[in-house]
């Protein structure tokens, strides 16, 4: 039985009582889970191994990969410059990067796209998986390429590509990476552990991850689907570890602690605050986190309702039962999530992965007690 440290409120004991169950029923290698009320974590437990060895725990310090969890700090990143005045969700991404206008994707907007709408989930045709390592030529190729469905018309997952598209529009916006951004504007000042490229001095501190024992189940497979998750390029690959981990890609290799994931969130739960001061309007969370698209999605087996980047709970209830929620789950079975309408945040983090896309059962049954709590 895994020893569980951290802080948890008697309230909350519930709380730990699932934490606890998963390593009991032998789900986790390594776990952290945070909860923030109005921004100030009121949960943060931890528990396990950093290690398949199981000779380092998983602590405070720990970082984990967070694959696509980390698309919805991308988003909260683009919604910054649509606070500053740099962007607008409604402006076509070619005003910023003419380039993109290319094969009919004139006029595909920053917010069709950041909703999975705009029909390039992969390259077509396939490439080496090499070419993620060489961000000028996935800009070049993301540009010539024509969308795999008409832009606008629905939702198809973009699990990698999104991440480079937006990092180039948050580029020619900001004139800074995302990043470098990120760091500036909010990991050194605030304090938080999360990190969009990282440097090899923090690998150290990164856990080892326990692939799931089986693949996801993508339904019916098309030629979408493979381009998305499937074709031998549609993820970063032959140049190990240590260069994936020094990357940016916003959408998809972000390494972070679940408090720095929790706090982050805190600016949508709160109506755009950080640590007591104003990070985004009111108005522009509210455009951040409105539905943009809803129905089937052309790559995930679910029906899905997309805001500009962040997943919105509705249909799915998988990051507890409001509706308005919004969050991100990633490969494995992180996940984070804000609720403005309880005004919590959460995240969590791990290194044994299962083959659940969405709504790994272990943070639901965490978020369920949670609320059970309120």
């Amino acid at each position: 039985m895994a020893d569980i440290g951290g802080i948890a409120a008697s309230r909350f004991a519930r709380v730990r009582d699932a934490f606890a169950a998963n390593f009991a029923d032998n789900a986790e290698l390594g776990a952290r889970f945070t909860v923030c009320i109005d921004g100030e974590p009121v949960i943060d437990l931890i528990g396990g191994f950093a290690d398949r060895a199981r000779t380092r725990l998983f602590n405070d310090r720990t970082l984990a990969p967070i694959f696509s969890t980390g698309k919805a700090i991308m988003a909260l990143m683009i919604a910054t410059l649509v606070e500053r005045g740099k962007l607008d969700y409604e402006q076509t991404i070619s005003s910023l990067w003419p380039e993109f206008g290319q094969a009919g994707k004139e006029r595909i907007t920053i917010g069709e796209a950041l909703s999975h709408q705009a029909g390039l989930p992969g390259f077509s045709p396939e490439q080496d998986p090499s070419i993620w390592f060489d961000r000028e030529a996935v800009l070049r190729q993301l540009a010539a390429q024509a969308p795999m469905w008409p832009p606008g018309t629905g939702s198809g997952y973009h699990p990698v590509t999104i991440g480079y598209i937006m990092g180039e529009v948050f580029r020619r916006a900001d004139g800074r990476s995302m990043g470098q951004a990120l760091r500036e504007d909010f990991a050194e000042p605030f304090g938080l552990d999360y990190w969009i490229g990282l440097p090899e001095s923090e690998h150290a501190r990164v856990c080892d991850v326990q692939k799931p024992p089986a693949p996801p189940d993508l339904g019916q497979i098309d030629a979408i689907k493979r381009a998305a998750f499937l074709d031998k390029g549609s993820a970063p690959g032959g140049r190990g570890a240590a260069e994936w981990r020094k990357l940016e890609i916003p959408s998809a290799n972000a390494h972070a602690t679940s408090d720095a994931l929790a706090r982050l969130m805190s600016v949508i739960a709160t109506g755009g605050r950080l640590a007591g001061k104003n990070i985004l309007s009111p108005s522009v969370v509210a455009q951040a986190t409105r539905e943009r698209v809803f129905g089937q999605d052309k790559v995930l087996p679910f029906e899905l309702s997309w805001a500009a980047g962040f997943l919105r709970n509705k249909g799915i209830r998988i990051y507890g039962p409001n509706a308005m929620t919004v969050g991100h789950s990633g490969w494995g079975g992180s996940c984070a999530f804000a609720d403005p309408e309880t005004r919590v945040s959460g995240a969590y983090v791990m290194n044994k992965q299962s083959p659940y896309l969405i709504g790994d059962p272990r943070p639901v049954r965490l978020i369920e007690a949670v609320y059970a709590a309120l």
